[in-house]
């Protein structure tokens, strides 16, 4: 036991860099927070990691990666290692929608069968009023959060589309369009898709030239290239008490429709550039977009258009988190002080509360300034 604390202890100094705007307390508050996640790490004795990137203003000041990246192997994690982010891939979906309204391509209160028809075949569709992107991007859409459908969430990825129209006719209302808050990943499939027909352009390849291109993203991706998977943080899935590596490994070819919803690799230093778009630096969107991203609609919670929102005394947030088998993620950016942080974990439940941690940075250094 000693031993292997010895080595934790060695990889973490071994993978931390620090990008310069760090004064002395910011880097106390980071190491102190380095030490909570360490100490996490062995208290939940999985053998796995924590990746995270500390943003302030343009650029990333300090990443770090804390414990091991596979679970069977004494390979220390570090910054390169490639996770899932989950459902901060609705962010990107967000992004291209209003994109395309600024294009003047698509209205946020259109209905979405404008250019998606096949949302007809909801259940009870006829009895409500018709879903808008923008009830379909803030959660309001009044659809419950999955389709009752076996397997939707396993298929090939360039099967997800159909996939995604399958699961229409077996997706339900939980309440009528724009009257509460219910999230949906299942209404988030199908606003990438009806986005992506809006443009005519497929939806994978509209987040590559619009948003991973221009950003310079090289470490994030739909599918990971066979020469990335030794970079790649093995995901455990520990959801329901044991461990499953299997689950996580199958997800590799395809997670059904759970695409525009769920369905990025990244780092936390990629991730980063794209954590400083959605604050204009460089700006993807307009002022105004960005600020329309964050209006929550009617019957709306902490929730505006891709982005949850988050805000106290001390804090001005914006961003989302994620969970998929086997990894979860988080993505904070604070409006008011130009800091953000990105982590990301390669197993599922734990010790280390990564919303609070995050909120924890931002606050703390914040201070420091």
């Amino acid at each position: 036991m000693k031993i292997k604390c010895l080595l934790l202890i060695i990889a973490t100094l071994f993978c931390q860099h620090s990008f310069g705007q760090l004064n002395s307390k910011a880097s106390a508050v980071i190491s102190l927070i380095g030490d909570q996640i360490n100490s996490d790490l062995q208290k939940d004795n999985l053998h796995g990691s924590i990746s995270v990137a500390i943003v302030k203003n343009d650029q990333v000041i300090w990443a770090g990666a804390f414990g091991y990246a596979k679970m069977e192997q004494n390979i220390p994690a570090d910054t390169n290692n490639i996770y899932r982010i989950g459902s901060i891939t609705k962010v990107f979906t967000a992004a291209l929608l209003m994109q395309m309204v600024e294009e003047g391509k698509i209205k946020p209160d259109d209905p979405v069968e404008n250019y998606l028809p096949e949302i007809k075949n909801l259940k009870d569709y006829n009895k409500y009023s018709k879903i808008t992107f923008r009830q379909l991007a803030s959660h309001t859409a009044g659809l419950k959060r999955e389709p009752d459908l076996h397997g939707a969430d396993v298929g090939p990825l360039d099967q997800w589309e159909q996939k995604v129209l399958a699961c229409i006719p077996k997706t339900s209302y939980n309440s009528k369009p724009g009257e509460l808050f219910l999230y949906s990943n299942i209404g988030f499939a199908m606003l990438g898709l009806a986005v992506s027909r809006a443009a005519g352009v497929p939806y994978m390849q509209m987040v590559q030239q619009r948003i991973l291109d221009p950003l310079h993203m090289t470490d994030t991706y739909f599918a990971l290239p066979e020469d990335k998977l030794p970079r790649l943080a093995e995901g455990m899935s520990n959801g329901n008490g044991e461990v499953n590596i299997d689950l996580p490994v199958r997800e590799l070819k395809g997670r059904g429709y759970r695409v525009p919803n769920g369905g990025i690799y990244s780092t936390p230093r990629d991730l980063a550039k794209f954590a400083l778009s959605l604050i204009g630096k460089p700006a993807l969107l307009s002022t105004q977009s960005r600020k329309q991203m964050q209006e929550v609609p009617p019957g709306g919670e902490k929730y505006g258009l891709g982005l949850m929102l988050y805000k106290s005394a001390d804090l001005d947030v914006i961003g989302h988190n994620g969970s998929v088998p086997g990894y979860t993620s988080e993505m904070a950016i604070d409006q008011s002080s130009g800091y953000a942080v990105i982590l990301m974990r390669n197993y599922n439940i734990g010790s280390t509360n990564l919303t609070a941690i995050a909120h924890l940075l931002l606050k703390t250094l914040k201070q420091t300034d």
